[in-house]
């Protein structure tokens, strides 16, 4: 088969990740082993401090911490990329993180999932599916009940 036709691998397509400066992105990422870090909300709360920090070139539109895993709503800034922003994100809350653990190494598995949010997607429909997660996971019976979570909503 001519490689030119040939399906490309995930991987391959995470290399070239196009970023789009004041694109809204759904982002996905889970912890290294799927390890329930976050089970202790004193270290979910690092996550969040991360996401509002100053230096951010993104604005969170939406977030859930969960367990092993979170969901950030966002849109990219003008200055860095979409990867850079996700790995700064995860090598400050490591640090922090690890910090408050006495541990080191990066607690996120490399690598994560993005969505590009389309304009005729519905931006408040996909934050309330983000800050729904711990509902639907059994968690708490009210979002109300789960506190790492937000929306500008």
């Amino acid at each position: 088969m001519n490689k030119s036709h040939q399906k490309p691998h995930s991987q391959d397509l995470r290399k070239h990740r196009y970023s789009q400066p004041g694109q809204v992105y759904h982002i996905t990422t889970t912890t290294l082993s799927r390890r329930a870090v976050f089970k202790e909300i004193y270290l979910g709360r690092e996550v969040v401090k991360c996401l509002y920090h100053p230096e951010r070139d993104a604005s969170t539109l939406a977030y859930v911490v969960m367990p092993d895993h979170m969901h950030w709503l966002m849109q990219l800034g003008e200055q860095k990329s979409l990867s850079s922003e996700i790995q700064q994100m995860k090598r400050v809350s490591s640090m922090h993180v690890n910090r408050l653990n006495g541990r080191s190494g990066s607690i996120w598995q490399s690598g994560f999932h993005d969505h590009a949010v389309r304009k005729d997607e519905d931006l408040v429909r996909i934050a309330r599916y983000i800050i729904t997660n711990p509902v639907r996971a059994g968690l708490v019976k009210r979002i109300e009940d789960y506190s790492l979570w937000n929306a500008v909503w």
